[in-house]
Protein backbone atom coordinates (compact mmCIF):
# COMPACT_ATOMS: atom_id res chain seq x y z
CA UNK A 1 0.00 0.00 0.00
CA UNK A 2 2.81 2.55 -0.66
CA UNK A 3 1.14 3.88 -3.26
CA UNK A 4 -1.68 5.18 -0.34
CA UNK A 5 1.09 7.91 0.96
CA UNK A 6 0.68 10.18 -1.91
CA UNK A 7 -3.09 10.40 -1.10
CA UNK A 8 -2.82 13.76 1.13
CA UNK A 9 -5.86 15.13 3.07
CA UNK A 10 -6.63 18.36 5.05
CA UNK A 11 -6.02 18.58 8.45
CA UNK A 12 -7.97 17.48 10.95
CA UNK A 13 -9.97 20.48 11.27
CA UNK A 14 -10.80 21.14 8.28
CA UNK A 15 -11.60 17.46 7.47
CA UNK A 16 -14.05 17.50 10.14
CA UNK A 17 -15.71 20.65 8.65
CA UNK A 18 -16.71 18.88 5.44
CA UNK A 19 -18.28 16.33 7.19
CA UNK A 20 -20.50 18.18 9.71
CA UNK A 21 -23.73 18.58 7.66
CA UNK A 22 -23.71 14.84 7.67
CA UNK A 23 -23.07 14.16 10.85
CA UNK A 24 -26.09 16.75 11.54
CA UNK A 25 -28.34 15.03 9.13
CA UNK A 26 -27.41 11.35 10.79
CA UNK A 27 -27.86 12.60 14.15
CA UNK A 28 -31.63 14.31 13.31
CA UNK A 29 -32.43 11.14 11.83
CA UNK A 30 -31.52 9.48 14.83
CA UNK A 31 -33.83 11.90 16.98
CA UNK A 32 -36.64 11.22 14.20
CA UNK A 33 -35.96 7.64 15.01
CA UNK A 34 -36.86 7.87 18.37
CA UNK A 35 -39.50 10.89 18.34
CA UNK A 36 -41.71 8.70 16.46
CA UNK A 37 -40.56 5.07 17.85
CA UNK A 38 -41.87 6.34 21.00
CA UNK A 39 -44.28 10.20 20.54
CA UNK A 40 -46.30 8.90 17.86
CA UNK A 41 -49.61 6.45 18.30
CA UNK A 42 -50.27 6.37 15.02
CA UNK A 43 -52.88 4.91 12.79
CA UNK A 44 -55.19 1.51 14.14
CA UNK A 45 -56.41 -0.03 10.97
CA UNK A 46 -59.76 -2.04 11.49
CA UNK A 47 -59.54 -5.86 12.39
CA UNK A 48 -61.82 -8.79 12.51
CA UNK A 49 -62.34 -10.76 15.65
CA UNK A 50 -62.32 -13.89 14.05
CA UNK A 51 -59.17 -13.51 11.86
CA UNK A 52 -57.30 -16.17 13.44
CA UNK A 53 -53.68 -14.44 11.93
CA UNK A 54 -54.14 -11.96 14.53
CA UNK A 55 -55.21 -14.61 17.36
CA UNK A 56 -51.56 -15.28 18.46
CA UNK A 57 -50.75 -15.51 22.23
CA UNK A 58 -48.61 -12.05 23.07
CA UNK A 59 -44.84 -12.86 23.74
CA UNK A 60 -43.61 -10.71 27.18
CA UNK A 61 -39.95 -11.91 26.66
CA UNK A 62 -38.68 -11.73 23.25
CA UNK A 63 -35.81 -13.77 21.74
CA UNK A 64 -34.70 -11.01 20.58
CA UNK A 65 -35.21 -7.68 22.49
CA UNK A 66 -34.53 -3.73 22.27
CA UNK A 67 -31.09 -3.65 23.72
CA UNK A 68 -30.31 -6.63 21.96
CA UNK A 69 -31.17 -5.60 18.97
CA UNK A 70 -28.99 -2.41 19.27
CA UNK A 71 -25.89 -4.52 20.38
CA UNK A 72 -26.27 -6.57 17.26
CA UNK A 73 -27.19 -4.32 14.93
CA UNK A 74 -24.94 -1.00 15.54
CA UNK A 75 -22.55 -2.29 18.40
CA UNK A 76 -20.76 -5.40 16.93
CA UNK A 77 -20.78 -4.25 13.61
CA UNK A 78 -18.81 -0.84 14.95
CA UNK A 79 -16.45 -2.74 16.44
CA UNK A 80 -16.19 -5.27 13.48
CA UNK A 81 -15.56 -2.19 11.75
CA UNK A 82 -12.73 -1.02 13.89
CA UNK A 83 -11.07 -4.44 14.02
CA UNK A 84 -10.85 -4.90 10.03
CA UNK A 85 -9.75 -1.04 9.92
CA UNK A 86 -6.47 -2.26 12.00
CA UNK A 87 -5.43 -5.00 10.24
CA UNK A 88 -6.00 -4.03 6.49
CA UNK A 89 -5.76 -0.38 5.58
CA UNK A 90 -5.32 1.20 9.15
CA UNK A 91 -6.81 4.37 8.10
CA UNK A 92 -8.43 7.24 10.45
CA UNK A 93 -10.32 8.60 7.47
CA UNK A 94 -11.28 4.94 6.92
CA UNK A 95 -12.56 4.46 10.85
CA UNK A 96 -14.55 7.91 10.05
CA UNK A 97 -16.49 7.12 7.10
CA UNK A 98 -17.26 3.55 8.23
CA UNK A 99 -18.43 4.98 11.52
CA UNK A 100 -20.61 7.44 9.98
CA UNK A 101 -21.76 5.30 7.06
CA UNK A 102 -22.56 2.88 9.46
CA UNK A 103 -24.82 5.09 11.66
CA UNK A 104 -26.71 6.46 8.42
CA UNK A 105 -27.14 2.91 7.26
CA UNK A 106 -29.30 2.55 10.98
CA UNK A 107 -30.94 6.07 11.43
CA UNK A 108 -31.86 6.47 8.25
CA UNK A 109 -33.18 2.55 7.77
CA UNK A 110 -34.87 3.03 11.47
CA UNK A 111 -36.47 6.43 10.57
CA UNK A 112 -38.30 5.28 7.56
CA UNK A 113 -39.41 1.99 8.95
CA UNK A 114 -41.02 3.82 12.09
CA UNK A 115 -43.04 6.64 9.78
CA UNK A 116 -44.15 3.74 7.77
CA UNK A 117 -45.86 1.87 10.89
CA UNK A 118 -47.08 4.66 12.56
CA UNK A 119 -49.05 5.29 8.44
CA UNK A 120 -50.23 1.39 7.75
CA UNK A 121 -51.30 0.74 10.60
CA UNK A 122 -51.54 -2.71 10.22
CA UNK A 123 -52.22 -5.53 13.32
CA UNK A 124 -49.54 -7.95 14.71
CA UNK A 125 -50.37 -11.67 14.63
CA UNK A 126 -50.94 -10.71 18.15
CA UNK A 127 -52.96 -7.83 18.39
CA UNK A 128 -56.07 -9.69 19.58
CA UNK A 129 -53.93 -10.68 22.96
CA UNK A 130 -52.80 -7.06 23.11
CA UNK A 131 -56.06 -5.62 22.76
CA UNK A 132 -58.24 -7.74 25.49
CA UNK A 133 -61.29 -6.86 23.99
CA UNK A 134 -64.45 -5.98 25.86
CA UNK A 135 -66.14 -9.98 27.04
CA UNK A 136 -68.85 -10.62 24.59
CA UNK A 137 -67.55 -8.78 21.65
CA UNK A 138 -68.35 -9.30 18.02
CA UNK A 139 -67.39 -7.41 14.82
CA UNK A 140 -70.54 -5.92 13.75
CA UNK A 141 -72.80 -6.67 10.91
CA UNK A 142 -71.03 -6.33 7.71
CA UNK A 143 -68.00 -4.48 9.72
CA UNK A 144 -65.09 -4.47 11.35
CA UNK A 145 -64.13 -4.28 14.75
CA UNK A 146 -62.06 -0.99 16.41
CA UNK A 147 -59.73 -0.26 19.22
CA UNK A 148 -62.64 1.37 20.77
CA UNK A 149 -63.97 -2.32 22.01
CA UNK A 150 -59.85 -2.77 23.73
CA UNK A 151 -59.43 -2.81 27.37
CA UNK A 152 -55.57 -2.51 27.57
CA UNK A 153 -54.68 0.05 30.07
CA UNK A 154 -50.97 0.14 28.87
CA UNK A 155 -50.74 2.50 26.34
CA UNK A 156 -47.67 1.47 24.48
CA UNK A 157 -48.64 -2.38 24.50
CA UNK A 158 -51.88 -1.34 22.34
CA UNK A 159 -50.07 1.25 20.30
CA UNK A 160 -47.50 -1.06 19.15
CA UNK A 161 -50.13 -3.74 18.33
CA UNK A 162 -50.84 -1.93 15.52
CA UNK A 163 -46.99 -1.23 14.44
CA UNK A 164 -46.58 -4.52 12.42
CA UNK A 165 -45.82 -3.28 8.86
CA UNK A 166 -42.75 -3.57 8.38
CA UNK A 167 -40.54 -5.09 10.95
CA UNK A 168 -37.85 -2.75 12.50
CA UNK A 169 -36.38 -5.20 14.08
CA UNK A 170 -35.41 -6.83 10.58
CA UNK A 171 -34.91 -3.60 8.93
CA UNK A 172 -32.00 -2.74 11.76
CA UNK A 173 -30.85 -5.86 11.74
CA UNK A 174 -30.22 -5.83 7.83
CA UNK A 175 -29.29 -1.97 8.03
CA UNK A 176 -26.49 -2.59 10.51
CA UNK A 177 -24.90 -6.10 9.64
CA UNK A 178 -25.65 -5.30 6.06
CA UNK A 179 -23.16 -2.13 6.03
CA UNK A 180 -20.74 -4.69 7.73
CA UNK A 181 -21.26 -7.18 4.63
CA UNK A 182 -20.60 -4.76 2.31
CA UNK A 183 -17.76 -3.00 4.55
CA UNK A 184 -16.02 -6.57 4.50
CA UNK A 185 -16.91 -7.29 0.98
CA UNK A 186 -15.04 -3.91 -0.32
CA UNK A 187 -11.65 -4.92 2.41
CA UNK A 188 -11.92 -8.43 0.75
CA UNK A 189 -12.13 -7.77 -3.09
CA UNK A 190 -14.94 -10.35 -3.81
CA UNK A 191 -15.38 -9.21 -7.35
CA UNK A 192 -12.10 -9.00 -8.02
CA UNK A 193 -12.41 -12.39 -10.56
CA UNK A 194 -10.42 -14.56 -8.41
CA UNK A 195 -13.09 -16.45 -6.91
CA UNK A 196 -12.41 -17.02 -3.60
CA UNK A 197 -14.93 -19.38 -1.91
CA UNK A 198 -13.80 -18.55 1.51
CA UNK A 199 -14.46 -15.11 1.09
CA UNK A 200 -18.12 -15.47 0.51
CA UNK A 201 -18.46 -17.23 3.51
CA UNK A 202 -17.21 -14.63 5.56
CA UNK A 203 -18.64 -12.02 3.88
CA UNK A 204 -22.25 -13.35 4.51
CA UNK A 205 -21.51 -14.37 7.91
CA UNK A 206 -22.92 -10.95 9.23
CA UNK A 207 -26.12 -11.13 7.29
CA UNK A 208 -26.40 -15.17 8.97
CA UNK A 209 -27.35 -13.18 12.10
CA UNK A 210 -29.36 -10.26 10.61
CA UNK A 211 -31.79 -13.57 8.75
CA UNK A 212 -31.42 -15.13 13.06
CA UNK A 213 -33.32 -11.67 13.80
CA UNK A 214 -35.99 -11.66 11.25
CA UNK A 215 -36.70 -15.01 11.46
CA UNK A 216 -37.06 -15.03 16.02
CA UNK A 217 -39.85 -11.94 14.91
CA UNK A 218 -42.49 -14.61 13.28
CA UNK A 219 -41.70 -16.98 15.94
CA UNK A 220 -42.84 -14.55 18.70
CA UNK A 221 -46.00 -14.08 16.60
CA UNK A 222 -44.88 -10.18 16.83
CA UNK A 223 -44.73 -10.22 13.14
CA UNK A 224 -46.75 -11.76 9.50
CA UNK A 225 -43.85 -12.82 7.32
CA UNK A 226 -44.44 -9.89 4.50
CA UNK A 227 -43.80 -7.96 7.55
CA UNK A 228 -40.27 -9.55 7.73
CA UNK A 229 -39.41 -9.87 4.30
CA UNK A 230 -40.22 -6.16 3.43
CA UNK A 231 -38.10 -5.04 6.66
CA UNK A 232 -35.27 -7.03 5.69
CA UNK A 233 -35.26 -6.09 1.74
CA UNK A 234 -35.54 -2.06 3.57
CA UNK A 235 -32.62 -2.51 5.57
CA UNK A 236 -30.02 -4.20 3.18
CA UNK A 237 -31.11 -1.62 0.21
CA UNK A 238 -30.83 1.57 2.51
CA UNK A 239 -27.46 -0.28 4.16
CA UNK A 240 -26.01 -0.38 0.28
CA UNK A 241 -27.27 3.07 -0.20
CA UNK A 242 -25.43 4.31 2.99
CA UNK A 243 -22.29 2.22 1.75
CA UNK A 244 -22.10 3.78 -1.73
CA UNK A 245 -21.89 7.40 -0.18
CA UNK A 246 -18.44 7.12 1.30
CA UNK A 247 -17.10 4.07 -0.75
CA UNK A 248 -16.80 2.75 -4.09
CA UNK A 249 -18.66 -0.21 -5.59
CA UNK A 250 -17.08 -3.40 -4.64
CA UNK A 251 -16.23 -4.22 -7.96
CA UNK A 252 -13.73 -1.18 -8.30
CA UNK A 253 -10.19 -1.52 -7.71
CA UNK A 254 -9.88 0.77 -5.07
CA UNK A 255 -13.31 -1.05 -3.54
CA UNK A 256 -11.27 -1.25 0.25
CA UNK A 257 -10.51 2.89 0.06
CA UNK A 258 -12.97 5.23 1.05
CA UNK A 259 -14.16 7.94 -1.11
CA UNK A 260 -11.58 10.68 -1.21
CA UNK A 261 -13.34 13.28 -3.15
CA UNK A 262 -14.06 15.78 -1.31
CA UNK A 263 -10.70 16.24 -0.03
CA UNK A 264 -9.50 16.30 -3.08
CA UNK A 265 -11.65 19.42 -4.51
CA UNK A 266 -10.35 21.17 -1.12
CA UNK A 267 -6.80 20.39 -2.09
CA UNK A 268 -7.41 21.44 -5.73
CA UNK A 269 -8.63 24.95 -4.50
CA UNK A 270 -5.64 25.16 -2.51
CA UNK A 271 -6.87 24.32 0.86
CA UNK A 272 -5.43 22.16 3.86
CA UNK A 273 -1.99 20.70 4.96
CA UNK A 274 -0.98 17.54 3.30
CA UNK A 275 -1.62 15.08 6.00
CA UNK A 276 -1.02 10.85 5.22
CA UNK A 277 -4.38 9.16 5.15
CA UNK A 278 -3.15 5.71 5.93
CA UNK A 279 -0.54 4.14 8.16
CA UNK A 280 1.71 1.93 5.82
CA UNK A 281 2.84 -1.38 7.39
CA UNK A 282 5.59 -1.52 4.11
CA UNK A 283 7.26 2.14 6.02
CA UNK A 284 9.16 2.40 8.85
CA UNK A 285 7.85 4.70 11.43
CA UNK A 286 11.61 6.32 12.44
CA UNK A 287 11.98 7.29 8.46
CA UNK A 288 8.49 8.71 8.36
CA UNK A 289 9.19 10.72 11.60
CA UNK A 290 12.98 11.79 10.69
CA UNK A 291 11.45 13.40 7.19
CA UNK A 292 9.37 15.85 9.15
CA UNK A 293 6.22 14.12 7.57
CA UNK A 294 2.85 14.42 9.95
CA UNK A 295 1.25 11.03 10.33
CA UNK A 296 -2.24 10.46 11.63
CA UNK A 297 -3.00 7.55 12.94
CA UNK A 298 -6.68 5.73 13.88
CA UNK A 299 -6.71 7.14 17.17
CA UNK A 300 -4.79 10.71 16.94
CA UNK A 301 -1.51 12.11 16.25
CA UNK A 302 1.18 9.97 16.15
Amino acid sequence: MAGNRSKPVPGLRKFLALYTQDWIVTCGLGLLFYVVGHHISGFKRHFSLEDTSLRYPYAVHQRVGTHALHFISAVIPFIAQVIINLVTVRSWVDFHHSTLGLLLSYTITGSITQLLKVAVGRPRPDVISRCQPIPGSVDPVYGLSTVDICTQTVKHILDDGWRSFPSGHSSSSFAGLGFLTFYLAGKLHIFDKRGYAGKIWLVFTPLFGAVFVAISRTMDYRHHWHDVVTGSALGLILSYFSYRQYYPGLAEADAHLPHMTRFEELLDNGGGADIPVYRDAEVNDDAAFGSGEETIGLLGRR
